[in-house]
Parts: structure tokens; C-alpha cells; sequence
């Protein structure tokens, strides 16, 4: 596969944008065309672009359909997992009749049908550090919807190297959260925001999760990831916005880059 196509730590333009939209495209994407700033070189910009999805359950379930539906041009879909009867409150890629098939199967049967012009890229089992250093560097963004801090680190820390832009989300009981980094050097990365991670931590699997919630969750990183693709508004680059679903109460802060930061630091 080849590198993505130039968005890389600039995160807004594509180069060589690619023909111009058919008409069958321009009635699917039309809601898109519409926007102010978005037109027709947005929608090309999303049609250039390579995503990967480390994680198809409770929120890569939102971002791969939104993605797809979206018309971003390949989806690079990232799982080791089964689908399971569990999963079903939550992982609204999957169906009761795909119970024990693998997640990227499931949701490659899910994501043609919603819109077979997508390319879906299959890519199974559990990720190293090599792999995901290897598959950050094909691709332009990439959406991290893992459940486990080792995982994310990893992830953060092949995009860092990649210089590639990374929408990060987490969800747990009733609570949420959803973090941007940019890749640029200079500005914070997923291990500045937490410095001393550890293996275990809450899961849903241990602690339950509220269904809606990962959709939510899901859904801004869809957002934030088309934004950035499509340059689109203002990235959440170097912000946490926290979500309390119980009363329906967001926070926002500000993560400052940690200049002894083990992965993107300066005084390393």
C-alpha cells in the first residue's frame, strides 16, 4: 500500500485531489456540498484520504459507519476480536446473525452495504508496535477506539512517529472522553495527557457502559476526524472535553505539551 496521500501533520490538504465527484456522488454527499467550507474540495479531500480504526467495537462502530457514510476513500479496519452477544447493546456494527464471526468481517459486511464505494482494508488480529508503526505511515489519520491504555499508547506513539494526526476517545460507565493530537512537533501528544499509564484500568467489560454513550463518543471522533480530513472548522488538537452523561455536563481543558514527555518530549 502506498504512504497516504499528503494531509500528514498539516491535517488539511490533500495532494493530487482526485477527479471530480460523479453525479451519482454528488446526490449521496449532497447534504455535504452544502456546507459552507465544505463543498465539493472537502468532499474530494475526504475521497483522497486513508483512515485507520484500531478497535471496531462500542466506538469504532460509530466512526467506521460514519466515515463510510461520509465517503472517506479507504478505511483501514483494525480488530482481533469476535463478535459476541454482549457486544450487541453497544457495537451497532454487528448483528445478532454475525455472533462469532471476527469484527472486521462483520463490519466490512456492514460498510459495503452502506456504501460499497468505500475500499475496506482488512487488518486482523492483535497490532505490535512494528505493525502499527508500519500501517500509521500508509495512512493520513488515525482513530483510536481501543479499550486498554497499552494499546493507546502504542497508537500514539506511531502516529507521533508518522507525524500524522490522532482522534483518541474513551467511554466507561456514564462518563466519556474524546482528545485530538495533531502530530506536529511541539504540541502535545495521547502520553503528555497521561504520563504514567497502566495496564489495568476501568473497562467495560469490569465496569459496564451506558450504550448511548460510546455513540456519542464515537460520533465527535467521526466528527473531528472528517474536520480534520476535510479542513473543516477548528480541530480539537491539544483539548479533552469530558463528557458526565448523567447530567449531561461537558468539560473542557486544555493539555499542555510535556516537554519531558518519554514519547514526544523535548528534553528527552
Amino acid at each position: 500500500m502506498k504512504k497516504g496521500g499528503g494531509l500528514r501533520a498539516e491535517g488539511l490538504a490533500v495532494a493530487n485531489a482526485p477527479r471530480p465527484l460523479s453525479d451519482a456522488q454528488r446526490a449521496r454527499y449532497s447534504r455535504h456540498l452544502l456546507l459552507p467550507g465544505f463543498n465539493e474540495a472537502g468532499q474530494r479531500r475526504l475521497r483522497a484520504a486513508r483512515v485507520l480504526i484500531v478497535g471496531l467495537g462500542g466506538l469504532g462502530s460509530p466512526v467506521a459507519m460514519y466515515l463510510a457514510a461520509a465517503g472517506v476513500g479507504e478505511l483501514l479496519l483494525a480488530d482481533f476480536d469476535a463478535v459476541d452477544l454482549s457486544n450487541l447493546q453497544r457495537q451497532i456494527l454487528h448483528t445478532t446473525e454475525r455472533v462469532g464471526a471476527s469484527k472486521v468481517d462483520s463490519a466490512q459486511a456492514a460498510l459495503t452495504a452502506l456504501n460499497p464505494d468505500v475500499s475496506l482494508v482488512p487488518v486482523k488480529g492483535a497490532l505490535n508496535a512494528d505493525q502499527l508503526a508500519e500501517l500509521a505511515g500508509q495512512v493520513d489519520l488515525v482513530c483510536d477506539c481501543s479499550d486498554n491504555f497499552a494499546t493507546r499508547e502504542a497508537v500514539n506513539a506511531a502516529c507521533v512517529a508518522a507525524g500524522i494526526p490522532l482522534v483518541s476517545g474513551a467511554a466507561v460507565r456514564t462518563e466519556g472522553q474524546i482528545a485530538c493530537f495533531s502530530g506536529r512537533p511541539g504540541e502535545p501528544c495521547y502520553r503528555c495527557l497521561y504520563p504514567d499509564f497502566s495496564e489495568g484500568g476501568e473497562t467495560c467489560a469490569r465496569e459496564g457502559v451506558l450504550a448511548p454513550v460510546v455513540g456519542i463518543i464515537g460520533s465527535l471522533q467521526a466528527t473531528e476526524a472528517i474536520k480534520i480530513l476535510a479542513g473543516l472548522g477548528e480541530p480539537l488538537f491539544g483539548r479533552l472535553l469530558l463528557l458526565d452523561a448523567l447530567t449531561m455536563e461537558w468539560r473542557s481543558l486544555r493539555i499542555p505539551a510535556d516537554p519531558d514527555c518519554a514519547v514526544c518530549g523535548t528534553r528527552q
